[in-house]
């Protein structure tokens, strides 16, 4: 029996490796069509491509990719990136997306993001966190409002997507507002 690597646990989730075993799964995530337009997927991979990438990200110190799965069960229910980590500048950007509607709205992606943002700041002495949200993904910018992030900026008609332009906007948690919010309570 295979028992999943815990590298970060919560109590509702665990973030765990990727690995080249779970290039099927993940290629399943990339066509789901709520996931696709939340995140502003354009492309299509096929199988083949999901493994050479999970196999490259393994291989790349700038970023973290990890599986974001239940507690209960182990079941997979989406993935969290650090990408463009900067040692000199101590910055990075961060990127999560929860699969299917089912698992929306249950405190998963905020304990996801907790997570990482704790090891981001925690064990990697990272100073600024960045990520981009659409605009019209109400639920996420919620969701990192309340975990601490603060609108920098918004690029306007940045993503081209289902026939029409929409606006990206650009956030940001700085180290000292995390710990604020988190550590020194």
């Amino acid at each position: 029996m295979h028992i999943p690597i815990r590298f970060l646990e919560g109590k509702q989730v665990y973030l765990r490796p990727v690995s080249v075993e779970d290039a099927e799964l993940y290629h399943r995530f990339l066509f789901d069509p709520e996931t696709r337009r939340l995140t502003g997927t354009q492309k299509s991979f096929t199988l083949e491509q999901i493994r050479q990438y999970i196999e490259a990200k393994n291989q790349d110190s700038s970023g973290v990719l990890l599986l974001i799965a239940l507690t209960e069960n182990d079941e997979v229910i989406g993935d969290i990136q650090l990408l463009e980590i900067c040692p000199i500048n101590r910055s990075c950007y961060i990127r999560i997306a929860i699969q299917n509607q089912t698992h929306q709205g249950k405190g998963y992606g905020t304990e996801a993001m907790k997570l990482m943002l704790d090891y981001a700041f925690g064990v990697l002495n990272l100073h600024r966190i960045e990520l981009n949200v659409f605009a019209f993904n109400a639920r996420a910018i919620h969701l990192y409002e309340k975990l601490g992030f603060k609108k920098e900026g918004v690029q306007r008609e940045a993503l081209f997507y289902n026939h029409q332009y929409h606006d990206s906007i650009i956030m940001s948690i700085l180290e000292h507002e995390y710990r604020e919010r988190y550590i020194n309570q």
